[in-house]
């Protein structure tokens, strides 16, 4: 299974083949998460270095539990209370960590391109979990193989994502991703949430809600966050839901068999009814939390066997 990065920085370097040699060998992890064993060997003896500059317990716990289930040492670094409140550079955590000899780095930062800059940095694999507004490459990973598990392709899909666009790394690794695999792409959201020149990623942009379900196979609603709220860029909660909280009369207008996505958190009620949420004919938000594991376990396995290639040569 050939995987030719050093790092997981983001979807924009990744071929499709690329993409599909992640998914493909996540679905042997879903298998094994599935079984009472439960553990691999792929890392064992390496030592994986979690880093969460922003909070997130999901992607973190995630994170943690693929490490473990493959055979790391998993340690998680408390970077809120850490060095850098004390005025460390970024290069100084590197010429740390570089010291502590890692294996794998999991970097969560609130700066896109942190991540990035830290790569060049460590001699270590490093994996993007989330970093400013630019990407989240394991979140459109772990949301592809849900959708393909879901309808048994990823190309030729209509997929829309609704919600807050402009702030959100989730939409942008996920559109670079669906497109890469020749899916098309509508966005749904108020003018305020949709960042200049979307269109030249070649996606089509709706303001209406109805128009922009009318007839897609998939729905993916984004987390509408709380900071947003207050910022003048929509006029209360209950306007946003009223015209793009999705709700049974709105998901109408998909496909008879379309699946109803969300990374989570969820604001029920804001973004989504709570029904629709939970709707086991519909919703595949818990499938979503399931291949998330899988999806990091094959992420850093993959880039495991890279990392030992290169020590050995």
């Amino acid at each position: 299974m050939s995987f030719p990065h050093a790092h997981l920085l983001g979807i924009e370097p990744l071929a499709p083949e690329n993409i599909t040699a992640i998914l493909d060998l996540a679905e042997e992890y879903v298998t094994l998460n599935r079984s009472d064993t439960k553990h691999g060997d792929a890392l064992a003896g390496l030592t994986q270095i979690n880093m969460f500059f922003e909070a997130s317990t999901r992607t973190q716990a995630s994170f943690e539990l693929a490490g473990k289930r493959l055979g790391a040492d998993v340690m998680n670094m408390a970077m809120q209370a850490s060095s850098l409140k004390k005025g460390e550079t970024l290069i100084d955590t590197a010429l740390t960590l570089n010291a502590m000899h890692p294996d794998l780095l999991v970097v969560r930062h609130p700066q896109s391109g942190a991540v990035d800059l830290l790569a060049q940095k460590v001699r270590c694999a490093v994996l993007n979990a989330g970093d400013g507004r630019h990407e989240h490459p394991t979140q459109a990973l772990l949301d592809a193989l849900t959708i393909r598990r879901a309808k048994g392709r990823l190309h030729r899909l209509n997929i829309a994502i609704c919600g807050d666009i402009a702030h959100s790394r989730v939409a942008r690794s996920n559109i670079l991703l669906l497109g890469r695999m020749e899916s098309r792409v509508r966005l749904i959201g108020p003018p305020t949430l949709m960042p200049a020149g979307i269109e030249e990623f070649g996606v089509e942009v709706y303001d209406d809600m109805r128009a922009g379900l009318d007839g897609v196979d998939v729905v993916m609603m984004l987390r509408l966050q709380k900071e947003r709220m207050d910022g003048g860029f929509i006029p209360s909660e209950r306007e946003y839901y009223h015209r793009y909280g999705l709700d049974a009369e709105k998901l109408g207008y998909a496909k008879p068999d379309a699946i109803v996505m969300h990374p989570g958190p969820m604001n029920r009620g804001v973004e989504i009814d709570g029904e629709i949420a939970d709707d086991i004919n519909r919703s595949v938000i818990q499938d979503q939390v399931e291949m998330g594991v899988a999806v990091r376990m094959a992420a850093m396995d993959l880039l495991a066997r890279n990392l030992r290639a290169r020590r050995a040569g």
